[in-house]
């Protein structure tokens, strides 16, 4: 049987999001514990670290980036992705906004594409 151009398209969900979140959970107190073990203050670093649905969708875009041969995505499909992302997995939609909203925040992690200069 063969497959229609929709079903190519269709992004394939990973995993329920509640799998998802306990793997970003999971992750994020990895993460902890290493700052924790390095003698880091929470107080400086806690601020700094995704939520675990941010996570999530890190984890996401990374798939799909992995998905497309590892091709650093433009800005356009930088946000194409997130917003897919975010029609996949409604609960994650304030995550996507907010990792779209601000072009320069504080955080070192934050997946903000630049336009490059050619």
């Amino acid at each position: 049987m063969a497959k229609s151009e929709t079903e190519e398209v269709a992004p394939r969900r990973r995993a329920s999001l509640e799998l998802l979140r306990a793997e970003a959970a999971d992750e994020l107190a990895v993460l902890v514990d290493e700052r924790l073990r390095e003698g880091e203050d929470p107080w400086d670093f806690m601020e700094d670290l995704p939520s675990v649905d941010e996570l999530v969708v890190f984890t996401l875009r990374a798939e799909n980036i992995a998905a497309n041969g590892g091709v650093r995505p433009t800005a356009a499909r930088h946000y194409r992705v997130l917003r897919q992302i975010a029609f996949d997995y409604p609960p994650l939609t304030p995550a996507v906004w907010r990792l779209l909203g601000e072009a320069n925040t504080h955080r070192r992690w934050d997946a903000v594409v630049q336009v490059e200069a050619s």
